[in-house]
């Protein structure tokens, strides 16, 4: 008899933390579907709302924006307040926005709006519920926790264009926000239901000065690299933005050194590994997560293919992620995490530098190979992450430790993101420059953000197979330059992370 209900007791408990873990992947599929999925539907949103170059930029820089800058701070306040409220509040704040931007959206502007809202809910709901993690698994479970909530992260961020495209095609861009709304319902009622609260015992409130001074640095530097290639760097606004970013970032480091208790501490940068969990976090920027959203920008606005086209070829880049990073986690049997997310970027950049070679009117076999190669290289790391980010602190501030590696990945996608789209429209801005004069640089922009047509009426001479040729040269450089950056972080990735896991004590 005792033993029958023991049996019921752990089938109770093992229930429960399924429901819990399902609450938190959806959250974790939700937040990346927010940002890689709208660069499918950009053209598709410009040309129901209209907006600038800029504006269209911000469609997707506002979200990555707000959710990137305020992680830290939601993961403290879920260390202090309670991880299943800022959990609940989160989602309610997610969704709500999401069913304002499917159906109750003016123009472009209102659009962003919105869009920054959303990302403030995503942070939320995103820091309460891998902080509670921690707290709801131990030993081995956790890990595998951790395993399977990156890997849902890693579905949502590849498989995005690939839905978002089909979506568009059989509803509407709308159809988007829609979809994101019922994940974060999904996420809200099982978390209500069946996740525990827990807090921080020894937390002592939000560190108001630290939280202020990092949005509005991260914030302002963003903005400023957004606005350079438009106004140009030289431009009073901009430099005036960059400058008061560096001085806000000096400020928040000094912050964080005389706090009792700082959103960041800065001591665990001391640790080797703890700088190589942060590197992990942003490394997939640049070596992944902007082609999700170049080349669905690419495909759709330069190549003018159909959004489900766009999907089934981006499948090649997304497809690994359904099996490698938690086959990643067996393969830690015979070889430590560091090692095998070091061969992962390496085998990144091989597909990187094959990409580079892909211009206007390339076989489609080839552009499958290169994309399949990336997707694989990047797949190894993906599971192993998360759970390196919580393994060098202690469990008591794994929100903490959530909310920084967090912050690295999301922030560092959306700076990434803003400065390799500067760069690229600096290169087709070069390009073009003897042909279009004084609108080189109004032309880079439309390119870039895949508004061929509006480019070609800005210089009605060029040839559109010129454009094309022009955009293929400048993505070509940006991939070889791609390729060169994630070489040197499958580098640095093994020097620091090589070694086994040897956790931070406070």
């Amino acid at each position: 008899m005792i033993r029958s209900l023991g049996k019921k007791k752990q089938s109770s408990t093992t229930s429960r933390k399924i429901f819990i873990l399902l609450a938190i992947c959806c959250v974790a599929v939700a937040t990346p579907f927010s940002f890689t999925g709208i660069a499918v539907g950009l053209p598709a949103i410009s040309n129901t709302l209209g907006g600038s170059p800029i504006q269209l930029n911000w469609a997707i820089n506002s979200f990555l924006l707000t959710f990137g800058s305020t992680l830290m701070a939601a993961g403290t306040l879920a260390d202090n307040y309670g991880r299943k409220r800022v959990l609940l509040i989160g989602s309610i704040i997610y969704g709500m926005f999401s069913v304002c931007l499917a159906f109750f959206t003016i123009n472009l502007v209102w659009f962003d709006l919105l869009r920054a809202f959303q990302g403030i809910g995503a942070a939320a709901a995103f820091a309460g519920g891998f902080a509670s993690l921690s707290q709801e698994f131990e030993g081995q479970q956790r890990l595998r926790a951790f395993s399977i909530v990156g890997t849902s992260f890693g579905i949502g961020l590849a498989f995005g264009p690939i839905v978002a495209g089909w979506l568009i095609a059989t509803f509407g861009w709308q159809a988007i926000f829609v979809l994101t709304a019922t994940l974060a319902v999904i996420a809200f009622f099982l978390a209500m239901v069946f996740m525990t609260e827990s807090r921080d015992p020894e937390a002592s409130g939000l560190d108001w000065k630290g939280a202020i001074s990092f949005t509005l640095a991260l914030s302002l530097f963003t903005f400023g690299i957004i606005q350079g290639p438009e106004s140009g760097w030289n431009h009073p606004f901009v430099v005036t933005l960059l400058i008061a970013a560096v001085v806000l970032f000096v400020a928040f480091v000094m912050i964080e050194r005389s706090s009792e208790r700082p959103m960041l501490d800065l001591s665990l940068f001391r640790f080797p590994r703890f700088l190589g969990a942060q590197l992990l976090a942003v490394a997939p920027s640049f070596a992944f997560v902007v082609l999700l959203v170049l080349l669905p920008i690419r495909f759709v606005g330069i190549e003018e293919m159909d959004e489900i086209a766009v999907g089934k070829i981006m499948m090649a880049l997304s497809a690994p992620f359904l099996i490698l990073p938690i086959a990643s986690g067996y393969m830690t049997r015979w070889f430590t995490p560091g090692i095998i997310c070091s061969i992962g970027f390496a085998i990144s950049a091989i597909g990187l530098y094959w990409l580079g070679h892909f211009t206007d009117g390339s076989e489609i076999d080839t552009l499958i190979g290169s994309l399949l190669t990336i997707g694989v290289g990047i797949s190894l790391p993906w599971g192993l992450m998360d759970g390196l980010a919580v393994s060098v602190v202690p469990k008591e501030r794994a929100g903490m430790a959530t909310g920084i590696f967090s912050t690295s990945r999301v922030a560092g996608e959306g700076l990434v993101i803003a400065v390799v789209t500067a760069i690229f429209s600096a290169l087709t801005s070069g390009n073009i420059e003897k042909v279009a004069g004084k609108n080189a640089s109004l032309v880079a922009q439309r390119l870039v953000t895949g508004d061929i047509k509006e480019a070609l009426v800005l210089v009605p001479s060029v040839e559109k197979a010129d454009l094309h040729q022009v955009y293929s040269k400048g993505f070509s450089t940006l991939m070889f330059l791609l390729c060169g950056i994630t070489v040197l972080t499958a580098l640095f990735v093994f020097i620091f992370l090589r070694k086994e896991v040897d956790t931070v004590e406070e």
